[in-house]
């Protein structure tokens, strides 16, 4: 029996981990098959409190990690791959086989850019491809770039490149845009923004890092490919939360609600990070209600008498 089980191992899982191994509860954290969530596939992480001359992803879900090691969380590499909120203790299986069972549980499983399948996507992300502009908008000063997509996140990714790019284009597959008016009219007011209308990006160029894309009309068939240094996926995240549908609150779109800090509407399960975030899914957000979780789990356990 364990007072605190935590899925997910990116920064608020980590976070998450370090508080609750500070407060003696001996958590166990179920890493995945992807240890160190989305921050393990980007480069150089330059906004992250702490670390002036910046730091890499991995190597700062490294540091993470073995802090969370050190004050005595015990890891299990593994996929949890089923869950019942419904008795008490939670049940937990992890790949199938092994079933744990614990008094709170923690969901830090994070949420994940819906991409394009394109075979040089997955190669060069990190090399000039990104789903995140404020993560790594500031690597493209004097650069031109491509965004794909045409809803409110696309426009607001679009609007805060322009702040370091010469140029952004933003492709879209159709002749109009989903976006909100406002968002539309901010966007197609701002002169280093032009709209490549019924189209769509059929391959990422480049050998080492991103020198263009290959671009394809719908309409026309004629297929040209845009020179650009960056490219920049604006077509949604989908939260990684499958495992507790029909168990938990969520929103339309999957996430996971939460009240009163990471609280959900089962008493003992918190959530935090980009799986209950769909604003910000900043690393330094995720941390944030990571530590949250956890001192909400302590206050939990405290208050119901088993801590």
């Amino acid at each position: 029996m364990h007072n605190v089980v935590i899925i997910g191992s990116g920064p608020a899982g980590l976070t998450a981990a370090i508080y609750a191994a500070r407060a003696n509860l001996v958590p166990l954290l179920i890493e995945g098959w992807m240890a160190g969530g989305q921050l393990t596939t980007t480069t150089e992480v330059e906004n992250y409190p702490g670390f002036a001359k910046g730091i890499m992803g991995p190597e700062l879900m490294k540091e993470m990690r073995s802090q969370a090691e050190r004050f005595g969380t015990v890891f299990k590499i593994g996929d949890a791959t089923s869950v019942d909120l419904r008795t008490r203790p939670f049940q937990i299986i992890v790949d199938g086989e092994e079933a744990l069972e614990t008094k709170t549980l923690i969901i830090a499983t994070g949420a994940s850019p819906i991409t394009l399948g394109l075979s040089n996507e997955k190669r060069l992300w990190g090399h000039g491809v990104s789903s995140c502009a404020t993560c790594d908008g500031f690597f493209f000063k004097g650069k031109e770039l491509v965004v794909v997509g045409g809803g409110d996140s696309a426009m607001e990714e679009a609007t805060f490149l322009t702040k370091f790019a010469t140029k952004v284009s933003v492709v879209h597959r159709r002749d109009k845009l989903r976006a909100s008016k406002i968002m539309q009219d901010r966007a197609m007011k701002n002169e280093k923004i032009a709209f490549v209308w019924n189209s769509v990006v059929e391959d990422i160029l480049g050998q080492d890092v991103v020198a263009g894309v290959r671009i394809r009309n719908v309409v026309t068939g004629k297929a040209w490919d845009l020179p650009c240094s960056g490219f920049f996926l604006a077509i949604g995240h989908h939260p990684n939360t499958a495992l507790f549908n029909g168990q938990l609150k969520m929103d339309g779109a999957g996430y996971i609600v939460t009240n009163h800090g990471t609280a959900t509407d089962v008493p003992g399960v918190f959530a935090a990070g980009d799986v209950q975030d769909p604003h910000y899914r900043q690393a330094i957000t995720a941390a944030g209600t990571g530590g949250m979780a956890a001192i909400d789990a302590e206050r939990f356990l405290e208050a119901s008498g088993q801590g």
